[in-house]
């Protein structure tokens, strides 16, 4: 299919959003834990690192385009046809510099730059000069040019974009502020139509970098490839943007960030080297009782599995005793499946109907399957109100909760929720997108003072300052029943050993998935189920010691 585009100046204004936040912790080090910034804040360190490293803006367009050239030569063979889309501003420029690097590896590349109001941005216009002079002096041993340049001023003859073909997405980067219309969204939508593989550069065109509530999402490249330049921007984490963003990696092109008030972000990407110094050891003389002693309020009848799942990822996670309150219908099978545990009979047969003293015990965890009658409803709520021990409450706990929204302020304040999003709309009410739950999310943490874990790819965890720590653990193979009852019981095993919540929550889903991602590495996603989260624990606290790399 071929066709002709008319482009025209006005539908290519961009502006740069504003979004400044403060924020402290007195548990991590943000300048070692990967930030995630905004579209404003990005510009804010790149003016900083020109004036400070110092260097200048072409020079370090060119580090970040060579940064994503060689990522491109690493992956794709040289015989691959290469089709260059570049915009007009500073995104444009990274392209044409890629395109000039993958000329000069012998790659096949056609370029085409949009020009269209005859305003390109000073290192465009530069790297626009350095590929014209590549192009007079690139030609192969048959005398032909490895590149073919055009640039469009008015109309717009798309090339032939087929399966093999390699697209370099540069038409607009970070500082794009509204919606993609007229002539880039007809070439937007023309490459999204195509077999062709799409490589974006920083982020896809049309998608902005943190909120797209008011975006025209058929409007955004859809690229199977994002190489993002030194953060990951927040848009990534969204679920409803993972077929625009498609598979990303942070290149990391050495922008120095100055650490001060407008670099600061409540958002965070929590790695690996967040956790290895804050893993505790024991103490030679340790003993059961000092390491450690939880209660686990979980299972009814029918629901036994889920206090089992629960109970025996608490004792893999290194905690000293764990006391099981449940019913006495769930007693020979935890007796069997759990030896380890000590069992507390409910006085109801069936399901949890009884708050009781919790002074024996150093953190509770509640929820796994104990389901919402009224009894236990009843029970729940007295029992969190009465409680002075660290908590983690979950599953049917949250369901309860999402059924009595006056109950959420009786909550103990610092406890830990771990919602999947069905439970988490119960708290928060239905919202319109990812961008605007995580936004409800972080008020109510705020507001009642609180952790909520949002359970899924990048489990968010949202802290009462206000603060968001992403997880870079995890794979689809987890969406799998009793996973969120593991999680439960590796969180309630590290607050028992006296880890402040925000380490017990962020350090619980990154070494939950890391399990899990051990599992799939060893055996596949199809195959995992939630007890070999638990198998594979070990091997997933070894390798943060350790600092082993699984992958």
């Amino acid at each position: 299919m071929r066709c002709c585009f008319r482009l025209f100046p006005s539908f290519f204004q961009c502006a740069f959003t504003t979004f400044v936040h403060q924020s402290n912790s007195l548990l991590f080090n943000h300048s070692c834990t990967m930030k995630i910034l905004s579209a404003a804040q990005l510009k804010v360190i790149d003016d900083y690192t020109i004036a400070h490293e110092p260097v200048t803006s072409i020079d370090l367009m060119e580090r970040a385009s060579r940064a994503v050239a060689n990522k491109i030569c690493s992956r794709w063979a040289v015989d691959t046809p290469v089709k260059v889309f570049a915009g007009p501003g500073n995104n444009g420029g990274d392209a044409l510099a890629i395109a000039r690097m993958l000329c000069e590896a012998k790659y096949q590349v056609t370029v085409y730059l949009f020009n269209i109001s005859d305003s390109l941005s000073p290192d465009c216009e530069v790297n626009k000069q350095r590929l014209m002079t590549c192009q007079m002096g690139g030609a192969n041993a048959l005398g032909q040019s490895s590149l073919t340049f055009t640039e469009v001023t008015s109309e717009f003859q798309p090339p032939v974009l087929e399966e093999g073909d390699l697209v370099i997405d540069g038409l607009f980067g970070t500082g794009l502020s509204r919606p993609l219309n007229g002539g880039f969204a007809s070439v937007v939508k023309y490459i999204n139509a195509s077999p062709a593989t799409v490589v974006s550069i920083d982020v896809p065109s049309g998608l902005m970098c943190e909120d797209n509530t008011y975006n025209v999402m058929r409007h955004i490249v859809k690229a199977n490839v994002t190489y993002t330049i030194q953060n990951p921007k927040l848009a990534f984490f969204f679920p409803e943007n993972e077929c625009y963003v498609g598979e990303w990696e942070v290149l990391d092109i050495g922008i120095i960030d100055p650490c001060n008030e407008e670099t600061q972000t409540p958002y965070f990407l929590s790695e690996k080297t967040d956790f290895q110094t804050l893993l505790k050891k024991r103490s030679r003389f340790a003993h059961k009782s000092v390491v450690g002693k939880a209660l686990l309020i979980a299972g009814k009848k029918g629901m036994a599995g889920a206090a089992v799942l629960s109970a025996k990822a608490c004792l893999r996670s290194g905690v000293g005793k764990l006391t099981v309150r449940t019913p006495e219908c769930n007693v020979q099978v935890l007796q069997t499946a759990v030896p380890e545990a000590v069992l507390d009979i409910d006085v109801d047969s069936n399901c949890f109907s009884q708050s009781f003293d919790t002074d024996a015990y150093d953190a509770m965890g509640i929820g796994p399957g104990i389901g919402t009658s009224p009894y236990t409803a009843q029970a729940f709520i007295e029992q969190v109100s009465m409680s002075k021990c660290p908590a983690v409450i979950d599953a049917d706990a949250l369901n309860i909760c999402g059924s009595h929204r006056g109950w959420i302020s009786q909550l103990p304040k610092h406890c830990i929720l771990t919602p999947h999003k069905k439970e988490l709309f119960g708290l928060i009410g239905m919202t319109h997108n990812s961008y605007e739950e995580l936004e409800h999310t972080r008020d109510l943490a705020m507001r009642q003072q609180i952790y909520i874990v949002i359970k899924g790819a990048y489990s968010a965890v949202c802290t009462p300052d206000g603060n968001v720590y992403f997880n870079s653990t995890g794979n689809p193979g987890m969406a799998t029943a009793g996973s969120g009852d593991v999680l439960t019981g590796i969180i309630l095993a590290f607050l028992a050993q006296s880890y402040p919540p925000e380490v017990a929550a962020r350090m619980g889903v990154y070494i939950h998935g890391l399990a899990g991602d051990i599992v799939a590495e060893e055996l596949c996603q199809e195959s995992l189920i939630a007890s070999d989260l638990i198998e594979y624990l070990p091997r997933a606290f070894r390798a943060v010691r350790d600092g082993q790399i699984v992958k």
